[in-house]
């Protein structure tokens, strides 16, 4: 009998996944972080089209005046910051009431 014959494995070509326009918009924000720190600092920037489209210093009436521009397109709105803010969630009061209220009732003499 004779050897067997290894062959290399084919190189096969994987696509990557398809990155919606949003996910653009966040990778061309943080590509332009460092000139926009120059540019924008402690201000808000919409990024539409991977370019920046209006600043300000309020973001809700940024989003405004993009979507009035150029329709409800997905945009990306960031604070040009060094460090970016911290995301702290609130929960809802009724969460609040539920959590206390399983720990109330699981400690006898509490009500």
């Amino acid at each position: 009998m004779s050897e067997p014959v290894t062959l290399p494995a084919p190189d096969v070509p994987v696509a990557p996944p398809p990155v919606c326009k949003w996910e653009r918009e966040r990778h061309a924000f943080l590509q332009l972080l460092p000139e926009l720190l120059r540019t924008h600092p402690g201000q808000f920037v919409a990024i539409h089209d991977e370019k920046v489209v209006d600043s300000g210093d309020d973001p809700v009436a940024l989003i405004k005046r993009v979507h009035a521009r150029f329709g409800y397109v997905p945009i990306h709105v960031g604070m040009v910051a060094a460090q970016p803010p911290v995301a702290v969630r609130i929960s809802h009061y009724r969460e609040s009431a539920c959590v206390r209220q399983e720990w109330c009732s699981s400690r006898p003499g509490t009500a």
